[in-house]
């Protein structure tokens, strides 16, 4: 069965539009807190939550309040020292290394893991060393997997962002060959296998019956979309069913 992990950064985007001020006063919401407690108990396997450097939606005690509410959580962040030292206080249960600019809507693309292999390297072994298990953000690019590999990452999450804006057969076929041979080389180098970026109801199936190993998806945006007319509750649970008809 693929686990659904939910990234709940667009509750925290809605409540930051009015409340950026006062994101923890009585009257700011949508809470991510309360997003995430109904996500896990409508059968969401972690909860994913993106720091990142600017602030501009996931705020320090946000991670705070959802790490002690919740039985597993994901923190996305950039592979700097900051980052490192505050998921170090807070203990998540995992860590998704990121890349990060200030100027984009939301991530781009993969991490650089063979560019910056040094780098990654130190903070893999720092949070590895504290019980947290490190997985890297990266393109379908074998050597960006077997630098994840070198690197001491213990699991890998492929960006699907290519796959989900590919509107041509031929290019949505090449997209799923790149992820299948990730797949199985992720298999190979035993790294656990998981994905997101982009994927929704509409394409999420032909994924997950293409890509084999898949551990975890975490989906955001089409799911806190969704939650806009049906409820969060019901939103992640006719995910979870898509998922568990692997």
């Amino acid at each position: 069965m693929i686990r659904l992990g939910l990234n709940i950064d667009h509750v925290a985007t809605l409540r930051q539009a009015r409340y950026k001020q006062t994101p923890f006063s009585s009257l700011a919401n949508p809470s991510p807190l309360e997003a995430a407690k109904i996500a896990q108990e409508a059968g969401a396997h972690s909860i994913t939550a993106h720091l990142r450097e600017d602030r501009r939606h996931i705020q320090d005690e946000d991670m705070r309040l959802i790490r002690g509410a919740v039985r597993h959580l994901n923190m996305e962040m950039a592979p700097i020292n900051e980052m490192v030292e505050i998921a170090l206080q807070i203990k998540p249960n995992e860590v998704c290394l990121v890349p990060e600019k200030r100027e984009e809507v939301t991530t781009e693309g993969g991490l650089d893991v063979a560019g910056n292999l040094p780098t990654i390297k130190k903070v893999v072994k720092e949070l590895s060393q504290a019980g947290i298990t490190v997985s890297l953000f990266i393109d379908p690019d074998p050597v960006q997997l077997k630098a994840a590999k070198e690197a001491s990452a213990h699991c890998i999450e492929l960006h699907t962002g290519q796959y989900a804006l590919a509107t041509e057969p031929k290019e949505l076929e090449e997209e799923i060959e790149k992820h299948k041979y990730c797949a199985h080389l992720a298999k190979e180098l035993n790294l656990q296998l998981n994905a997101g970026h982009g994927l929704n109801y509409k394409n999420v199936s032909h994924y997950i019956h293409s890509v084999p190993f898949l551990h975890t998806l975490n989906i955001g945006h089409a799911i806190i979309s969704e939650a806009l007319f049906c409820g969060l509750k019901q939103a992640v649970q006719k995910m979870i069913q898509l998922l568990d008809k692997q």
